[in-house]
């Protein structure tokens, strides 16, 4: 395949796909106004910050897969990449544990002014007295919005600080139950008694209009005047007029990696009343910034690559979550050529659309199994027309 590297990758990954015979184009300085003029030709793009528009995937004349080397696809417009037909798969989790560092460091950051000693001992200034004022946080209560991986891994890390972690109770996994279990994490009925319940909050939800403007007067307001607020999460959750609003007005304090208007670059200016209040402690949107994320991200999106190169997709974000379907039909068959044609034939001249569909070949290869999501209605006709298909054992339906 060829593969289009917008970003920068680890050497040793994009040589893990040289050794698999994969071309690889790395041109780190492309950016969303470039790449429509760079995609042609190729099979895959991997991206980390730079924006995917629509014009990039309409110019990708083999593209199959865009690859998120992180968690969030909000850069990706994933809408007209389903339209196309292009995969768009994401690595989530990878990162989990250098955001959780990350957010545990500007807790620790704030409670110990950190930041503001830092810079008067470098102007000179010696003020103990002044400095000596935290509160610890032992025993402190932490209360976390979105209990994904890195809020698990956030979790982890404060409670073996002797923090008492609580999040909303919420429907979740049986792995996630058992982790937070394991932890020690305490799920309170709402929203609003995580938020009255907590000495820190911290953010750990996606991005997207669900979540936009999250953390409004509303939110501010139910937290404890005296609170921490972390955002380590999306820019966009916050609203940062509100924020500072409530940090000019009561006593709260916050620790800030994102911010909703950042540099489109690396590196630049940045002009920022958020960034610039005093009672914020700021870093450059660098959560998953350490190598040992970055290596783990880029092994990540290696293995989707890997897998996409055998038919199979991992971690794909813009697929329908449940294809509209009145009917399953298992086609037990034996493992010759066109009989899955033929099936598929009939299928088309019954006027069914194929929703989901698999094939399976038992040991020996003599026979198979497919199963066959269909939209629209079954007649015993065409139940027969398959059923007297050469090569077709036997044919069942199921859920119609």
């Amino acid at each position: 395949m060829r593969i289009l590297f917008a970003d920068g990758l680890s050497d040793t990954a994009v040589e893990r796909l040289r050794a698999g015979d994969d071309t690889c184009a790395l041109k780190p300085s492309l950016t969303a106004e470039d790449l429509p003029d760079h995609i042609a030709g190729f099979d895959v793009l991997v991206v980390r910050s730079t924006r995917v528009t629509a014009a990039t995937i309409e110019a990708g004349d083999d593209l199959g897969l865009v690859v998120r080397a992180g968690a969030g696809t909000n850069t990706i417009d994933c809408a007209r990449a389903a339209e196309l037909g292009v995969f768009v798969c994401n690595v989530p989790g990878r990162n989990a544990i250098a955001v959780a560092e990350l957010t545990l460091g500007l807790m620790f950051a704030i409670d110990r002014h950190i930041a503001s000693a830092t810079a008067d001992v470098r102007a000179g200034q010696w003020n103990k007295k002044a400095y000596s004022k935290a509160r610890g946080l032992h025993g402190a209560t932490l209360g976390i919005i979105g209990m994904g991986a890195i809020g698990l891994e956030v979790a982890q890390r404060a409670a073996a600080c002797g923090l008492r972690v609580v999040t909303e109770d919420k429907t979740r996994d049986r792995p996630v139950r058992q982790r937070m279990s394991d932890i020690g994490v305490l799920a309170l009925p709402d929203r609003a008694s995580v938020l009255a319940a907590s000495d820190i909050v911290s953010l750990h939800v996606p991005g997207g209009a669900h979540t936009a403007g999250m953390v409004d007067a509303g939110f501010l307001g139910a937290m404890r005047p005296d609170a921490v607020l972390i955002n380590t999460a999306r820019g966009e959750v916050v609203d940062e007029q509100a924020l500072i609003a409530a940090l000019d007005s009561t006593d709260m304090r916050a620790g800030i990696d994102v911010f909703a208007d950042e540099p489109p670059s690396s590196a630049g200016t940045v002009d920022s009343a958020l960034a610039r209040h005093p009672k914020v402690i700021a870093t450059h949107h660098i959560g998953a910034s350490t190598r040992q994320a970055q290596e783990a991200v880029a092994e990540g999106a290696v293995e989707v690559i890997e897998e996409y190169r055998t038919g199979a997709v991992v971690n794909c974000v813009n697929l329908e979550q449940a294809p509209h379907r009145t009917a399953t039909l298992s086609v037990r068959h034996y493992d010759r050529v066109g009989v899955l044609a033929s099936v598929l034939e009939e299928l088309r001249g019954g006027n069914l659309n194929v929703a989901n569909m698999s094939n399976k070949i038992f040991a020996g290869s003599v026979a198979a199994a497919a199963t066959i999501d269909v939209a629209g209605d079954i007649s015993e006709g065409l139940l027969d027309a398959v059923r007297a298909l050469p090569d077709v054992i036997q044919v069942s339906v199921f859920g119609a």
